[in-house]
């Protein structure tokens, strides 16, 4: 009966635009996009223009548009609407160097957005979180590793985040020359990264290199490369004007330099810190006409309720209004939002998609290639399926939570580490379990028999970590003493010691499992164990993953997409928005793993490196080829990185920066020549007066596959082969 009435809704909405088609000139299809917004525009009062600039745009039933609700989440999967399947977090995309695999993944993700679209119409459900207007991904840099919503980014590194950013979005909006499978929005513009506590008062005045070479490349890349159609603004201030009113960030950046042709929105809330925050404005209703003038085209939240009030003040125009109207509704009619169903291929896209096995496999695939090998000594892993006894412990072992990171969608499919382990080995293999520890405080009952049945077993894994509980958004980190920031990064007391005293008595090797979205502290942890698997917040599939990497059905291949440091010691304060001494491009002291640092089962060898030329002139190029060779015993994926190092440059040019990356299949023995290009804009460089120049005559042009530096190697990363490039001065 519930399905019939579903039926009997769609049709009626069905119908309504048929009336509607042959009613009004702006369900003609034959028209442009534009002249079609343009005519919808014109017939609408004052009072109908004002309500559709809010994100819960309510229905103009007099003209058959139909309400809509443009706050929509997929950072790694649909969110907040049900059932979809869970991929893993995006500092997880970011670790698997793969543009390729996320961008088929956010196929996936906006082909389920498309189908439970379609489902949420025939239902009359056009409410929160049911469009395909995504507010994702938050491409901001990862600057420390102290912030909460650090896990929602794609890591510290510009181009690491660009590309895979780039990827994202294609994945998401899809390749029709007519209409959009579903629109991203890139967030959160700009200099956005912490404290959580301080996001709605923060001014940020960072010097223009660090704004010009850190902060703002994947915006412009996913302007500039993805078209990517939304921009959401920050809750922070830059340079004195808070992000979501700022001329310099949205009219100058955005619009002018960059021509951004899409539509920006706030961040929830936003608006309402220009008065109340930052002290910008005096009252609402020029804080609202403040935001429109500067570029807002919808309001996430309450403030642009007072346009109304801003208009009669003189504050706005009508005119100011449709243009930023017209914006919306294009993003609408490019959806095909006031089409024919037929005419949109997207509209075919059925149920079946939503959690299936293919998508299922991408979300394990995904998870697979995010997981960093961290330490294997003696090589203890892969461990055999045929092992006689092992046992899986600690605070995540059997968790979910751990899987699903925050931003999540539901699945019931959620496949934890413990259940990933028990179909992966023998049915003869002795599996014991006991979680031996609570994950954020000592236990209550002394009397404790976990640690004990470590003494007689082949091999123990023990998944430690946080969770979406310690770290995340103000708002969401229950367990967070900081608003979801974390004050150092070290593992909770109460698990830090029951690694050590499960060391203290195993019999076998002592597997960490690591569920984290941001770097984990592990110094006093490393020497306890004989083997280190970083998995992530690795979605629904991920017990799956990491079954299939410790016992070797997959060999590792996940990097770091940012420095894991020591302790925090080695971090500059957490407020402090200059890039000295952050990152791995920046940052001076030995850190505990460097950035694009990764192992695996087998071993690559890198020879026979040639260059086109060693001299390059402005507008030249030139090709790189480097023989990359698998010298191990396990075929595997290994990413191949390029770096330049300036040689003799200032002291303030990073140490490195990571220009190239590609990730290669190699079977065992085998060889294969990888090249790259690279032109003269790769060694060009933001100065502080925010000019592009060449900051440096000579560098150092490395490849390996991690951070060129002697920690690697020492960790066991492979020697990386190297040439120089100069400036032939024109």
């Amino acid at each position: 009966m519930k399905y019939i009435f579903g039926i009997f809704l769609l049709s009626l909405f069905v119908s309504s635009n048929v009336v509607g088609q042959a009613k009004f000139k702006w369900f003609d299809e034959s028209i442009s996009f534009e002249k079609r917004a343009e005519l919808l525009i014109k017939e609408m009062t004052l009072e109908e223009k004002f309500k559709q600039l809010i994100n819960n745009s309510p229905a103009i039933p007099r003209l058959d548009v139909p309400e809509y609700n443009w706050w929509n989440e997929a950072l790694h999967g649909v969110a907040r609407n049900g059932k979809a399947t869970i991929f893993p977090q995006a500092i997880g995309m970011g670790a698997t160097f793969n543009p390729d695999l996320i961008k088929e993944m956010a196929s996936a993700i906006s082909d389920e957005g498309r189908a439970k679209f379609r489902i949420s119409k025939s239902i009359g459900n056009r409410g929160l979180y049911s469009g395909l207007t995504y507010w994702s991904p938050n491409i901001n840099i990862f600057r420390d590793p102290r912030w909460g919503r650090g896990q929602e980014t794609y890591g510290e590194d510009p181009y690491l985040t660009s590309m895979i950013g780039i990827a994202f979005v294609k994945g998401l909006q899809g390749d029709d020359t007519k209409y959009l499978k579903s629109t991203a929005c890139a967030k959160h513009f700009a200099v956005h990264s912490g404290p959580e506590a301080l996001r709605h008062t923060f001014n940020v005045n960072p010097s223009k290199l660090d704004l010009y070479e850190t902060y703002l490349p994947a915006f412009e890349a996913l302007v500039k490369e993805a078209n990517v159609q939304g921009v959401m603004g920050a809750y922070n201030a830059v340079y004195g004007d808070p992000s979501c009113s700022s001329s310099f960030l949205l009219n100058e950046l955005l619009k002018k330099e960059w021509d951004f042709k899409g539509y920006i929105v706030s961040d929830c809330g936003a608006l309402g810190d220009i008065v109340n925050g930052h002290k910008k404005t005096k009252t609402i209703e020029a804080a609202a006409a403040l935001a429109l003038k500067n570029g807002v085209n919808l309001n996430c939240g309450w403030v642009y309720n007072k346009l109304p009030d801003a208009l009669k003040k003189g504050y706005i125009t009508e005119q100011l209004i449709d243009e930023r109207l017209k914006q919306l509704f294009l993003i609408r009619f490019k959806l095909g939002f006031f089409d024919r169903e037929e005419s949109n291929s997207f509209n075919e896209i059925s149920a079946e998609v939503i959690n299936s096995e293919k998508h299922k496999n991408i979300a394990k695939k995904v998870a697979q290639q995010s997981i960093v090998l961290l330490k294997n000594d003696k090589n203890v892993l892969p461990l055999d399926k045929n092992i006689k006894s092992l046992y899986v412990t600690g605070a995540f072992a059997s968790s979910s939570n751990i899987l699903i990171a925050n931003y999540y969608g539901m699945s019931s499919n959620l496949v934890t580490v413990l259940e990933g382990i028990t179909e992966k080995v023998s049915l003869g293999t002795s599996l014991n379990y006991r979680q031996g520890v609570l994950p954020f405080q000592e236990n209550l009952n002394p009397l404790n028999w976990a640690p004990q049945v470590a003494k007689n077993i082949d091999a123990t894994i023990l998944v430690a970590g946080i969770s979406n509980e310690i770290e995340g958004e103000e708002v969401d980190a229950i367990a967070s003493e900081h608003k979801g920031d974390r004050k150092d990064l070290q593992l909770p007391q109460s698990q830090i010691a029951y690694i050590k005293e499960i060391s203290q008595v195993k019999k076998g090797p002592l597997i960490l499992v690591i569920g984290t979205g941001s770097p984990v502290s592990l110094d006093e942890i490393a020497p306890f164990v004989d083997a280190i698997v970083l998995m992530w917040y690795p979605g629904e599939q991920g017990g799956n993953a990491v079954a299939d990497v410790i016992f070797g059905d997959v060999a590792p291949s996940g990097h770091l997409p940012i420095t894991f440091p020591k302790n925090v010691d080695q971090l500059p304060p957490f407020d402090e928005y200059s890039m000295k001494g952050r990152t791995y491009k920046y940052m001076v002291k030995e850190p505990m793993y460097p950035f694009g640092f990764g192992l695996s089962y087998s071993s690559v060898e890198f020879n026979n490196l040639k260059s086109s030329t060693n001299q390059i002139k402005q507008g030249g190029q030139f090709e790189l080829s480097v023989d990359v060779e698998n010298t191990g015993n396990y075929n595997y994926e290994e990413v191949v990185q390029l770096y330049l190092v300036p040689i003799n440059g200032e002291s303030y040019l990073p140490k490195y920066s990571l220009k190239k990356f590609e990730r290669v299949q190699l079977n065992i023995g085998e060889t294969k020549e990888i090249k790259f290009r690279l032109t003269d804009k790769d060694f060009m460089q933001t100065n502080f007066e925010g000019e592009k120049t060449l900051m440096c005559e000579e560098y150092g042009i490395w490849i390996s596959n991690a951070l060129p530096s002697q920690r690697s190697i020492k960790l066991g990363s492979a020697k990386p082969i190297h040439t120089k490039i100069k400036f032939k001065k024109t």
